[in-house]
């Protein structure tokens, strides 16, 4: 009872869509992994990282799972998500080439580093999908900012980003907090400062919009 207590406290701590978020120098990250195994039937994984020792936690992924390839290929198999994902980089035991799909929730947006890397990862691997929930915004105060373009970046490479809502706290609370054991209770503002970061980061993604505005402009030859 007084590690899952912990748990709980140290969920709200870290994942608290705070506007000044003292004290918070680690990131925490809950994955969601999903395949297909048949014509009507899906596969789920599921697991946390948090940082240590300087290491981000998108990093950790990049070397330690799934994104390992643009590293040392040959140290995937040795990894412990690797083996979830059979078929990602050749084929499965069939022979067919799967397709995965990876859901993040992490208590701070990737930094420009981890971003740059994952975004080069992802160009590379058209069959893996990506979609990232933040509860805040990474050094994203300034307009010129590298993190804010280390974000661009990631939707370039069809990431999807959003900003975590009540709805992903509470999937977060029942899928790897409290399992249904103890519900879930909403902390004062928690509405306002994921609309507030909502309107953020789609004035730092905007730029992307207006360029691919642009490109389609030019292909139709305006």
């Amino acid at each position: 009872r007084s590690c899952k207590l912990k748990l709980i406290r140290k969920f709200i701590f870290h994942y608290k869509n705070v506007r000044w978020a003292r004290g918070r120098h680690e990131t925490y990250l809950c994955f969601v992994v999903k395949r297909r195994t048949g014509p009507d039937s899906l596969s789920f994984d599921f697991g946390h990282l948090r940082n240590r020792s300087g290491c981000h936690v998108e990093r950790k992924k990049l070397t330690h799972s799934l994104l390992l390839p643009i590293l040392s290929p040959s140290l995937l198999f040795l990894r412990h998500l690797g083996a979830l994902c059979p078929g990602l980089w050749g084929s499965s035991v069939d022979g067919a080439r799967l397709c995965y799909s990876v859901t993040w929730f992490c208590s701070w947006s990737p930094c420009s580093k981890c971003a740059q890397q994952l975004a080069h990862f992802l160009l590379q691997t058209p069959n893996l999908r990506l979609r990232i929930f933040v509860s805040r915004l990474y050094f994203c105060d300034e307009e010129d900012s590298q993190e804010r373009e280390g974000l661009r970046q990631l939707k370039r490479a069809g990431v999807q980003i959003s900003v975590m809502t009540y709805k992903d706290y509470f999937y977060c609370w029942q899928t790897f907090v409290a399992r249904r054991k103890r519900s879930f209770k909403a902390w004062d503002d928690l509405h306002q400062n994921s609309v507030r970061l909502v309107r953020k980061l789609n004035r730092i993604l905007q730029p992307c919009e207006t360029e691919d505005l642009r490109d389609g402009f030019t292909l139709l030859g305006l």
